[in-house]
């Protein structure tokens, strides 16, 4: 369990380090509208990123 955890923390890393790699400009124009949303905007974006995860781990768990 304790591996798998580590595995995820580290792809996670991987994925969300991709756009500021390779695209710094268009990482900080994200921030900057991620800066004028409102909370409400905020927490959708991240509620609907917990139930897509959810779902990709319920379905392909194995």
């Amino acid at each position: 369990m304790k591996s798998s955890l580590i595995t995820a923390f580290a792809l996670m890393l991987l994925i969300e380090g991709v756009l500021p790699f390779v695209s710094p400009g268009r990482w900080r124009e994200v921030f900057r509208k991620a800066v004028l949303m409102e909370d409400g905007q905020i927490r959708f974006i991240g509620l609907s990123s917990m139930l897509i995860g959810l779902i990709l781990l319920l379905v392909f768990n194995d």
